[in-house]
């Protein structure tokens, strides 16, 4: 490791540093009702910090609602926030107002005012109630069946098509409803018992539906949650709410009626288009009876929205009106599945809603729970060295939970992973023995009669359907289509909407001779041991550094060319064409076996891959999912639905990077729960590169020998010089001295605001490398940019010019253009600079990562993993921050969020087992 300069470097303090922090900078959104004060700052992580919704500096890329308010800790436009702690993010989210581009640094949401194994007591069956899934027909009282009935009905309204399951959420709510419930009343589940689950034991549990959302006539409201301190006014009487609002007059429809209203509360006609279409088609008069349903908009902040409702409710409203509080649940609900978490603990919630000066937090709580807004699970707590939970009077172990509260899509989302993956492991059929391949012909004559006309009615099958995809499906694939985005799914397979019918092929099943002789051709023992995991079981986890990605692809090679319909899907475009480069390697000989490479998104969409069969599913028989980090829940359960019964899932990552940018933790969790075989590569990273990498993952960061300057550590005293050092090796240093062009050198920071972020590089970098006058939204043709097309998938490109369809892009090598209306609400960004987040599934000849100063409460190991290995060939570290660097890789792994997948997995290994455990 070197700290010398390279060839042709300048001192600083001969050569201007191009850009300032300011530059480029996007103006403060204005705030509905003239306030634009952020949120206080919160502090540390676990128990000490901040409550949901509170900013701190961040490093995930996500945009965070209110992005336009003052500088927090190190920024200089939006609060950034971290997954699971008061700091960073970095995951390449689309900002929801111009304040804030792509990837921006997340509001923080965490549940820091609690730690995620913070200890919570059991609630009794008498003192707490537990929402449950949908109405059940053996409910006893009255009441119950009066529940089942309406909830019955409910289900019947949304699968006729009658009304969405929006609707129930979206229709405005008086100020005292009717207690519904998602789930009908039952006992507190039992202490000691996970998050409540309706699964049959015995058989695989069936993938997770779609619930109706709950209606009228429920139980009445469940007592407080999680016993614990309330808000500063607890003892106070439940508030009653301002006066009813004086009748609005007709509105226009659509987005021009909610115009109407958001002038008259003054925000901004901006959000009107948005806020028609998160509110549905009586938008205008629910903002008008309810104006902190702005909260649902993104981009708005509380304070935003307390304007708002200020300015149309005048001396009636208050911090203590019920409609607030309901919507501040949902809110930091919201914003802590930003951070990275899928349920929040119930104490955490509480603070935050306190802190928010809601006056009886409980009560709130209470009301979002039998609305049917909020759902309660308890997860028990496990943690080394506890001693073994004691058993009460009734001879039941009384295990300590925590309560856990959550938005019902993530949770839905978490138990259709689990469900979906317990589903793949119990529908597996092993490789076939010899006794069902006999070697001497078919068993009878019936049975070749039979054969013979079995192959006459339909074709044998092929190693993969790419020979027969139009001619759109080729190997260079892109990530990125139109300007939709292309993340619906289509029913039918291909791109142009044909259906790929494989009901009538030949099943394919590799006897376990045929498996075991692809095994003992694998290029490495790890591919070999791999293989021999895929062969016998329908779900594998894989781990392992860049170097194994090879065994991946050898296995994919070998499915291949046992018939059987094999796919790899990457991240990014770049991981998908880094693993058809690995797959040429494998198999030479096939020409096709690049299209076997795909990305999960295009995969989804069917833009790549086999597309789908008669009844929806992807065609294939084994799916190997790299960069499985990556995966949020939604599109995890997306996938997993997608899959039929009885394929073979392989999950790979390398489970040092950061995780993924939407909620949850899948491959972490996964590992943890040991639900599946799993394989840990013996692959090295070879190399300066590798060596130090290797190092940072254990928590050591060593000096490593770097003979050919493969890495370089730039120090620096601030801001200045490092934004300065920054274009001069990007420009002139790493070109001269290694040969590797500007276009190709990644430039990696904390976080998008400060003096040193991404917004400060990428202005100095566009002036020393493509200077212009921003013609087009304030790009220039040749402007390199990112591109994000949905959140948590940032997409590199450049700009080749506008015209009035929008912003034209070459993303690697795909035409894409960007409409305006996307391109003014942030959804392109310059990209000579990114974060860790946006630069994660991607891979470039050089990275210059950026420290300065004020980036080292951002760090993590986990963070300095992902960046220090985007460099293939070459890693420059612009380092400002001393001693924090070694402090981060030693004493910070990970910013950890609250998730509720172990638990869940684990429980469905137990309803599993229990029948064989009986007999």
């Amino acid at each position: 490791m070197s700290t010398d300069r390279l060839a042709g470097d300048t001192p600083p303090e001969q050569e201007a540093a191009p850009g300032t922090a300011d530059a480029q900078t996007p103006a403060a959104a204005a705030a509905p009702g003239g306030n634009t004060e952020p949120a206080a700052a919160a502090a540390a992580p676990s128990g000490e910090a901040a409550a949901p919704g509170e900013t701190v500096a961040s490093d995930d890329g996500t945009t965070a609602p209110g992005d336009g308010s003052a500088e927090a800790a190190r920024t200089d436009g939006p609060a950034e926030a971290a997954p699971g702690d008061a700091t960073a993010a970095d995951d390449g989210r689309t900002p929801p107002q111009d304040a804030a581009g792509p990837g921006e640094d997340a509001v923080a949401s965490g549940p820091e005012a609690a730690a995620p194994g913070s200890e919570a007591a059991a609630p009794s069956s008498e003192a707490r109630t537990a929402p449950a899934g949908a109405a059940r027909d053996t409910a006893a009282s009255g009441s119950a069946q009066a529940t089942a009935a309406a909830l019955a009905a409910a289900v019947r309204a949304v699968e006729s098509g009658e009304r969405s399951a929006a609707s129930f959420f979206n229709a405005p709510r008086p100020a005292r409803p009717a207690a519904p419930a998602g789930r009908p009343a039952q006992g507190a589940p039992s202490p000691g018992s996970p998050a409540p689950q309706d699964r049959p034991a015995g058989a695989a549990p069936e993938p997770a539906r779609q619930q109706p959302a709950p209606g009228a006539g429920g139980p009445a409201r469940p007592p407080v949650v999680d016993g614990g301190a309330t808000g500063p006014a607890a003892g106070a009487a439940a508030p009653t709410g301002p006066a009813a609002a004086p009748a609005p007059a007709a509105y226009a429809p659509g987005a021009e009626g909610v115009r109407q209203v958001l002038a008259a509360g003054g925000a901004p006609e901006a959000l009107a288009d948005r806020a028609a279409e998160v509110l549905g088609e009586r938008a205008a008069e629910a903002l008008r009876e309810d104006p902190w349903q702005l909260l649902a908009v993104p981009g708005v902040r509380p304070e935003q929205a307390d304007g708002f409702a200020r300015a149309l409710l005048g001396p009636a409203c208050g911090p203590g009106d019920e409609r607030r509080a309901q919507a501040l649940v949902g809110w930091l609900l919201e914003q802590a599945a930003v951070a990275g978490h899928s349920a929040l603990e119930a104490s955490a919630l509480r603070a935050a809603l306190a802190q928010r000066a809601v006056p009886d937090p409980d009560d709130a709580l209470q009301t979002a729970i039998a609305d049917g807004a909020v759902l309660v699970f308890q997860d028990a707590i496990e943690e080394p060295g506890r001693p073994r939970p004691v058993t009460d009077e009734d001879g039941e172990e009384a295990q300590p939970v925590r309560i856990l509260l959550g938005l019902d899509r993530f949770a839905m989302a978490e138990e259709s992973v689990a469900d979906g993956l317990a589903r793949l492991l119990n529908t597996f059929e092993a490789a076939a023995g010899p006794e069902d391949h006999p070697a001497d012909g078919p068993a009878s004559d019936e049975d070749a009669t039979a054969e013979d006309a079995t192959a006459e009615a339909a074709p044998a099958p092929a190693p993969a359907a790419d020979g027969e995809r139009p001619a759109a499906d080729t190997d260079n694939g892109t990530e990125v289509g139109t300007e939709a985005g292309a993340e619906a799914i289509r029913p039918s397979g291909h791109a142009d909407g044909t259906t790929a019918d494989t009901s009538t092929a030949h099943p394919v099943r590799p006897s376990a001779a045929e498996w075991e002789a692809a095994a003992a051709a694998a290029p490495s023992p790890s591919a070999a041991e791999l293989i021999r995991a895929a062969a016998h079981s329908g779900l594998v986890a894989h781990t392992g550094a860049e170097a194994a990605r090879a065994e991946p692809a050898a296995l994919l090679a070998a499915a291949r060319s046992l018939g059987l319909r094999a796919f790899g899907a990457a991240h990014t475009e770049n991981g998908r064409r880094r693993l058809a480069t690995d797959l040429t390697e494998c198999a030479p000989g096939d020409p096709a076996i690049g299209t076997a490479a795909v990305t999960v998104s295009a995969l989804l969409s069917g833009q790549q891959g086999p597309g789908r069969d008669a009844d929806g599913a992807l065609a294939l028989d084994l799916l190997v999912v790299l960069d499985a980090p990556q995966l949020d829940l939604e599109t995890a359960a997306l996938l997993v639905e997608s899959l039929p019964d009885g394929t073979r899932l392989v999950l790979s990552g390398d489970p040092g990077v950061l995780w993924s940018a939407g909620p949850g933790r899948l491959f972490a969790d996964l590992l943890a729960a040991r639900f599946c075989p799993q394989v840990a590569s013996r692959t090295p990273d070879f190399g300066p590169i590798g060596e130090l990498v290797s190092g940072i993952g254990i928590g050591e960061l060593s000096q490593v020998e770097a003979p050919g300057k493969e890495v370089v550590i730039v120090p620096v005293r601030d801001a200045k010089e490092a934004v300065h050092r920054t274009v001069q090796l990007v420009a002139d240093s790493v070109p001269r001295a290694l040969g590797v062009p500007a276009d190709r050198t990644q430039v990696i920071t904390v976080g998008h605001g400060g003096a040193a972020g991404t917004r400060a590089l990428n202005a100095a970098l566009k002036e020393r490398l493509n200077p212009g006058p921003g013609r087009f939204g304030g790009f220039d043709p040749g402007d390199r940019v990112a591109y994000v097309p949905a959140p948590g998938r940032a997409v590199p490109g450049t700009v080749t010019g506008a015209d009035a369809a929008g912003l034209r892009l070459d993303c690697d090598g795909a035409a894409v253009v960007v409409p305006r209306e996307q391109v003014g609400a942030g959804a392109v960004r310059h990209g000579w600079a990114l974060t860790a987040h946006q630069a994660a599934g991607m891979r470039w000849p050089a990275a210059v990562v950026v420290l300065p100063g004020d980036a080292a409460g951002g760090l993590t190991r986990a963070w300095v993993y992902t960046a220090f290995s985007r460099g293939e060939r070459h890693l420059s570290v612009v380092q400002g921050v001393d001693q924090a660097l070694p402090r981060a890789v030693a004493e910070v792994p990970v910013k950890e969020r609250t998730t509720r997948l172990r638990t869940l997995l684990q429980q469905s290994v137990q309803t599993t087992q229990e029948p064989s455990t009986a007999d």
